[in-house]
């Protein structure tokens, strides 16, 4: 057997270790989180791997791509080309979709351009284009004695003199010309204003339909339509007036005259000009005004900030409003809920009436008379002409995104929408669930020419199709935007892209897949994976997942703990194997000698929030009781309604019941029960920080103590130091050569960016002057290079920072360096790092947590740790609310809510509800089967 060899890997926190992976194998890389199974596969062999194949190629090419350092290691052989899945590569591009990452569109785009039926936007007819006979022909049927003149548009709406054009003409011999709708005989250019936009047509021939004209009728009709390249008007005259005819070659509407351009590909793109809604560019959506955003509190009144969207007292808006009101007779000082109707509705939605406006500023008076056209419209006046950056940001706190009115959300124009095949146009076959398109193409059919070019489309399609079915993402839409996948979707879609492209010989390094993914669908993921192995590939898997685990042809367990007790391999061979080793925590849960036990009584539940009529992407109209002071978990397959649930209707009715907020769209009927809880806290994956700056040192507030502590030394007194001085973000106490970034870019020009150390401060980020200052032996850029475990240690006597360092630890993020960049960091460890920051803070209890899976990226011993810290929560007189797919977590859970049955439209249900045990005695709940199990 053929292995790649790793010899004395020191990346990270990896301790000399060397390692052999058998090549063409599943291999699976486990271990505690810090534990180093990301520096091993992604730092070290992936990043070798691309080294050495970038390397390889010319310095031209080379500069399109990045630079990599070589990892350090002493060597390691046996190596492919190396392929990295991770999570992070999710685009944030609005327009990226499902479709488009996955080349479906691309093969559809063609497929309609080609095969696709047109129709006419407004009249539902089919277009076809009309040739020079079909032309005659139907001129010929006009009645005897119609009177006709053959015009050729040679200038359509464009801007200029156009000397040129109709002296080229005049030099042919036509004399008669229509310049913007007056025709005439022509001698001499005419002066035409180049400034104006101009239609000029050439008048190629005047006659009486009557027999024996077909020749010279066809002769002109072919002149005129070779003039104007393809399009010919007819001015018809007989008894009943005059009539004109618009022809052409293309595609032309026979009962409006419009013409359409040409079908191809380009037609069909939201990203094409061509293609695009004109009123959103091809976005799909637009930013309005919320009325539930920007009217605060209804319980106040006008004068005391209901809607702080006003402004203040004194500003050009609320003066406004001041002078409608004293006109409609209205006290400002009444509560908003008690307003009365007329007034609310002339104030949002404005009125025909002409108010009188008297006010004065301190520089000048005002007096005029105008209608008012209603807040949300002058909201968007003074968004769309306002300069500021800050006001437009303020401004867009009270947006919300809606669907394009225009296209309903559809991004494509008109024309676009209106060609078909088999009856559906582009956007409802990319709204279609993955499984039903799949059916689509395997059922629609076409004939003749059109069958010999669907073949190869339809073969591209289903086949892309397929293998998203085989990694469980049947649930997905094509219109799905990419930037709403979570990390394990996006993952698993490049995935299936992958297997798509058939390689061999390849590494495949992935990150966690199973992420975001129900057990029942689990299976089918592994079977991707060993489907890619089989494919003579080395498949390189960082995974927590059990079942991955013993699917695999060898295991390495990393460990025994996090950050700098972690970093060797504790145990490697076949998973039964690892499960007889004695040292190995991952071992021991394979072996079921540790495990996650159930408790031994659930709490008993008796408050309670009831949510009704929840309707949403696929929710089915729920009524969901939520229970309150213990930990609740929302389960179900993949694409069921969990995150719509959850985010989109529960939580957003909470926030605005709780503000007493007036909600002008809601997505349920109603809410009970909420004035039980004080407020709610979501803690998501999105990121703690945009930039490299951001860290859990400056996300907790440590930093700001751990600046206090520094510039309250006695050498910082000395010296004048206050807290600014310890800052990395402002001049004073940075390095200014790198300004606090510890690395310089420097511009290659035809070779790639390279990120250097700075020679001047030697990537500490500070001075010489700031890092002379020491407190307990350490300068301040030592304490950002600490673990969190360390900073523990380190600043024990200190009360509040000892308290956000030990909420921390108590989440399992022991092993994260205070001064890591939060755009390193995964979804899980950002949302643990918020979950630690309201651990640490001192609640008073009736608060509602909402976690979405955080669990991603533990182990299993984590996971013991991470259910610690939430039944701590819990202790305290909150309620936890967890999105989970995770066994351990939900039969550890209070209640479960399982929704279903299945993802997609056959979703949107709640199948069972009730203990672990009640679910898992419930038939048609998939969770229920898996937790009778483990139960």
């Amino acid at each position: 057997m053929k292995f790649i060899d790793v010899k004395k890997a020191k990346v990270h926190n990896l301790k000399n270790i060397d390692v052999s992976i058998p090549r063409d194998t599943l291999t699976v890389i486990t271990g505690p989180s810090g534990s180093g199974k990301s520096s091993l596969a992604f730092d070290t062999i992936f990043a070798e791997g691309q080294r050495r194949y970038i390397e390889s190629l010319s310095s031209y090419a080379r500069q399109f791509l990045g630079q990599i350092d070589p990892p350090d290691v002493e060597s390691i052989t046996g190596l492919s080309p190396a392929i990295a899945i991770d999570q992070k590569s999710t685009t944030k591009n609005p327009r990226s979709t499902v479709g488009t990452v996955t080349e479906v569109y691309d093969f559809l785009r063609i497929m309609f351009a080609r095969l696709g039926t047109p129709y006419c936007p407004d009249t539902g007819v089919e277009l076809d284009a009309q040739s020079a006979e079909q032309i005659v022909d139907r001129l010929l049927e006009l009645k005897e004695k119609t009177k006709i003149q053959l015009l050729s548009p040679v200038i359509k709406n464009k801007k200029g003199t156009h000397k040129d054009d109709i002296n080229k003409f005049l030099s042919m011999g036509f004399s008669r010309l229509r310049i913007d709708g007056e025709s005439d005989i022509v001698e001499e250019v005419p002066k035409l204003n180049k400034n104006v936009y101009h239609n000029i047509e050439v008048v190629v021939d005047r006659m009486v339909i009557k027999d024996g004209i077909r020749g010279r009728l066809t002769d002109s009709v072919e002149l005129a339509l070779k003039l104007s390249s393809g399009f010919l008007i007819v001015i018809a005259t007989d008894s009943n007036g005059e009539e004109e005819l618009f022809f052409s070659e293309k595609l032309v509407s026979p009962e409006t005259g419009k013409s359409f351009p040409d079908l191809e590909p380009r037609l069909f793109s939201f990203n094409s000009p061509l293609g695009a809604c004109p009123a959103c560019n091809g976005l799909g959506v637009k930013k309005v005004f919320d009325r539930e955003k920007y009217i605060l509190d209804t319980s106040l009144s006008l004068l005391d900030g209901a809607i702080p969207a006003l402004g203040k007292n004194s500003t050009f808006l609320f003066q406004m409003v001041k002078c409608i009101a004293k006109e409609e007779g209205i006290d400002l000082k009444t509560p908003f809920e008690k307003l009365p109707k007329k007034f609310v509705s002339i104030l949002l939605d404005g009125s025909d009436k002409v108010y009188s406006y008297t006010f004065k500023s301190e520089n000048s008076s005002y007096n005029f008379k105008k209608e008012w056209l209603g807040l949300d419209a002058r909201l968007e006046r003074k968004y769309q002409e306002s300069n500021s950056e800050k006001v437009r940001s303020d401004l867009e706190e009270y947006m919300d995104i809606e669907k394009c009115p225009d296209c309903n959300g559809q991004k494509l124009n008109p024309f676009a929408l209106s060609v078909t095949i088999g009856k559906k146009n582009i956007t409802e076959i990319c709204q279609l669930p993955i499984d039903e398109c799949y059916e689509y193409f395997k059922k629609v059919s076409f004939k003749g020419n059109k069958k010999i070019i669907a073949q190869k489309l339809l073969k591209e399609i289903l086949d892309r199709l397929i293998f998203l079915l085989d990694v469980g993402l049947n649930y997905l839409t094509l219109n799905r935007e990419a930037k709403t996948l979570s990390g394990g979707e996006s993952q698993r879609i490049r995935l299936a892209t992958q297997i798509g492209s058939a390689l061999s010989g390849v590494l495949y390094v992935l990150d966690e897949p199973s992420i975001g993914l129900h057990q029942r669908d689990n299976d089918r993921l592994i079977k991707t994976l060993i489907n890619l192995r089989d494919l003579g590939n080395t498949v390189l898997v960082v995974e927590h997942d059990e079942d991955t685990m013993r699917a695999a042809d060898y295991l390495i367990d990393m460990g025994p703990g996090a950050g700098l007790h972690g970093g060797e391999i504790v145990a490697e061979g076949k998973p039964d194997q690892v499960a007889k080793v004695k040292g190995s925590v991952t071992g021991n849960f394979l072996s079921q000698k540790d495990s996650i036990e159930v408790p031994s009584e659930r709490r008993e539940l008796t408050r309670e929030i009831v949510l009704k009529g929840a309707q949403e992407n696929n929710l089915k109209k729920l009524d969901v009781t939520i229970p309150l002071d213990g930990m609740v978990c929302i389960s179900g397959v993949s694409g069921s309604g969990k995150s719509t649930l959850v985010h989109r209707v529960l939580t957003p009715a909470i926030k605005s019941t709780l503000r007493k907020s007036f909600s002008a769209k809601a997505n349920y009927k109603a809410v009970k029960g909420v004035d039980q809880v004080q407020s709610i806290i979501e803690l998501d994956q999105s990121p703690i920080g945009r930039t490299p700056k951001s860290n859990p040192a400056t996300y907790t507030g440590l930093f700001d103590e751990v600046r206090k502590l520094f510039s309250n030394t006695g050498e910082s007194k000395i010296r004048g130091y206050k807290q600014g001085r310890f800052s990395f973000n402002v001049k004073g106490g940075r390095c200014e050569s790198c300004e606090g970034n510890g690395v310089i870019k420097v511009e290659m020009n035809f070779l790639p960016d390279v990120y250097v150390t700075c020679s001047d401060c030697h990537g500490k980020r500070y001075n010489k002057e700031t890092l002379n200052v020491l407190y307990r032996g350490k300068n301040i850029s030592d304490v950002l290079q600490m673990s969190i475990e360390e900073a523990g240690e380190f600043f024990k006597n200190h009360k509040k920072m000892n308290r956000i360092l030990s909420t921390l630890n108590s989440v399992g993020l022991g092993y994260m360096k205070l001064g890591q960049p939060s755009t390193t960091l995964s979804g899980g460890e950002a949302q643990r790092l918020k979950l630690s920051k309201e651990l640490s803070k001192a609640t008073r209890g009736h608060c509602l947590y909402i976690l979405d899976e955080p669990t991603t990226g533990l182990h299993f011993k984590d996971i013991q740790i991470l259910l610690e810290a939430i039944n701590d929560l819990i202790d305290k007189g909150n309620t936890v609310v967890i999105i989970e797919h995770n066994l351990d977590v939900i039969k550890t859970a209070d209640h479960v809510i399982d929704l279903g049955p299945e993802g997609g439209k056959a979703g949107g249900e709640v199948v069972a509800y009730g203990t672990p045990e009640e679910v898992s005695k419930v038939k048609g709940s998939f969770t229920g089967k898996y937790l009778k199990k483990v139960l």
